[in-house]
């Protein structure tokens, strides 16, 4: 059985313990993210004067699906999602997605850091006190990470590639420690990968928390990601209705983990992993560059279940332009208004940013693949929205010249309505093997796994389910260091 390593470094832990009652910093169990009613009234009252990105500590209280939508001293409420009208898809299937907007950030990888970097702190394996964080990314993780280290009092270090999106650059500059810039774009991984071997080898005192191959991203999704999921099932499903299955981009593969938690509800659902038509690494062993951001390609991630994974399919990131524009210039807004979409729809269309309308494209593919009907549920996530992309509205105005009427209409008919079938693939055994077999030369070639450990994950039942079982423990360490560092005892 696979598990994170929970080993205690007596005196890191001292440091982190002593470092965290200084600056007032209290560590919210998976169970309060999952059920923020479980957060004590204090703490609740402070988040009150306290904006939904603010560098303060009692932010980690938010790492939920559960904000309410504002920007400053929101409380908590059901779990934020948006299922997407018939108007707008084209397909009888109701799709249903996870809003992250309103997580701090705007994006759920901030939860993935946290479930990457609390293990370590609560154990004494990373010491606050003299390490540092380093966040390898390809654009949210990184952000989330740096900001999780600011809100406990840790240095960090953001990697990313220097082509992404100028407001991470910018966010990230007033919040990390540190940020290096890796050639290329969001498909160039192995970039990001060898500045990591290369800050190993500088004797800094530092800690790599790899998204890529870090359970702690895998188990947060699969616990309070899939909790969030089950919610919104257990409030839409009608007596006649089936959940058919989970659609996400693939990036680091710990979103599908919520799919994994859901497989073991309803076992006859379906996981569908996505990526760039332009660099088809799953379906077709292909390589490339893409305009997709948040979607890191061009390897199989060490945390994801390919063996639990029932198909793959590629979107083209030129329909992923389109679409972007359609939802944010006024002549789209113009357009979809005139075809019958609301204007209550239209206004939540910013909470789409490039990986979320790769992800309503992968459902629509799905839905159709699959001849679902408005008696099937289909799940996916908006991982961040407009908010984050705004300087691309302005390149791709620069770059395709100002949006019209025609340029909706080639949108919403031929990129949403015409989506097709294409470039999907139903995965047998022997598929889902050789997806898998692709992880062997990333990662046990260049990357220092162990043959015996990819072996694992593919013939090992328990693999995978002695990760999933860990959230306990965690939750018992995380309690146990609160009360060493002694402030939650002022709310009870």
């Amino acid at each position: 059985m696979a598990r994170i390593d929970l080993t205690l470094n007596k005196l890191g832990r001292e440091n982190a313990i002593k470092r965290f009652r200084e600056q007032n910093i209290i560590l919210p169990t998976f169970a309060q993210m999952r059920n923020p009613e479980l957060i004590p009234a204090g703490i609740k009252a402070e988040l009150d004067s306290i904006g939904l990105w603010d560098i303060h500590p009692r932010n980690l209280f938010r790492i939920s699906w559960k904000n309410e939508p504002k920007a400053s001293g929101g409380e908590f409420v059901g779990v934020n999602y948006f299922e997407l009208p018939s108007s707008l898809t084209g397909v009888n299937a109701r799709i249903i997605m996870l809003v992250g907007k309103w997580i701090p950030t705007g994006s759920h990888k901030v939860g993935a850091a946290y479930g990457c970097l609390v293990p370590r702190i609560v154990t004494g394996q990373f010491d606050p006190t003299y390490q540092k964080a380093v966040w390898p990314s390809t654009g949210n993780y990184c952000r989330g990470g740096a900001y999780d280290s600011a809100l406990m009092a840790s240095q960090s270090v953001a990697i990313l590639p220097e082509g992404m999106s100028k407001e991470r650059f910018d966010w990230l500059k007033k919040v990390a420690g540190e940020v290096i810039a890796t050639p290329g774009t969001e498909s160039n991984v192995k970039e990001i990968f060898d500045k990591c071997w290369e800050l190993r080898k500088s004797g800094e005192p530092l800690v790599i928390f790899n998204q890529f191959d870090e359970f702690g991203n895998y188990i947060w999704h699969y616990d309070v990601t899939g909790h969030a999921f089950e919610e919104i099932l257990k409030a839409e499903l009608g007596p006649d209705d089936r959940y058919a299955g989970a659609c996400f981009t693939t990036g680091s593969a710990g979103t599908i983990g919520s799919a994994d938690y859901l497989k073991k509800l309803y076992p006859y659902s379906k996981i569908v992993a996505s990526e760039a038509l332009q660099c088809p690494t799953l379906l077709n062993n292909g390589f490339g560059a893409h305009r997709i951001e948040g979607i890191g390609d061009k390897h199989v991630p060490w945390v994801h279940n390919v063996k639990n994974t029932d198909m793959v399919t590629a979107i083209d990131d030129n329909s992923v332009v389109r679409i972007t524009r359609l939802f944010n210039e006024p002549e789209g807004h113009a357009y979809l208004l005139s075809k019958g979409i609301s204007q209550d729809v239209v206004n939540k269309l910013d909470l789409f940013g490039l990986s979320g309308v790769a992800n309503m494209l992968t459902a629509i593919k799905f839905a159709k693949y699959y001849e679902l009907t408005e008696n099937d549920v289909v799940l996916s996530v908006l991982t961040d929205s407009i908010e984050l992309y705004g300087t691309r509205l302005e390149e791709y105005r620069e770059e395709m010249g100002e949006y019209t009427g025609y340029d909706a209409v080639e949108a919403y008919t031929r990129d949403i309505l015409g989506e097709t079938t294409d470039n999907m693939q139903e995965l047998t055994y022997v598929d889902k093997k050789r997806i898998h077999n692709l992880k062997y030369y990333t990662w046990v070639e260049q990357q220092g796994k162990t043959y015996d450990e990819i072996m694992d994950q593919w013939y090992d039942d328990t693999y995978w389910s002695g990760f999933q079982q860990q959230v306990d423990e965690f939750d018992k360490l995380i309690n146990e260091f609160n009360e060493e560092v002694g402030l939650i005892k002022k709310y009870r």
